[in-house]
């Protein structure tokens, strides 16, 4: 089975680009699937936490001077 792959050209910092060559030889695996994987990561986290802003969406909001006046009250500060 083969998957169909997108070309793209990417401008990397120097020494992150020598550092995924390194990395890429010493773990026998391409640089794209390097750079694939972190995308994927980076992606699975911010489907997390836009899924923790939907579940936090209906909670109610204090505003700054609310907590200041909780905090002074609880004697925390």
């Amino acid at each position: 089975m083969t998957t169909l792959s997108k070309r793209s050209t990417i401008y990397l910092d120097p020494a992150l680009h020598q550092a995924l060559r390194i990395k890429a030889l010493e773990t026998s695996r391409s640089m794209s699937d390097i750079i694939n994987e972190a995308v994927k990561e980076a992606l699975a986290e911010d489907a997390e936490d836009l899924s923790a802003f939907e579940e936090r969406a209906h909670e109610p909001v204090s505003s700054y001077e609310q907590m200041v006046k909780r905090l002074k009250k609880d004697g925390r500060i």
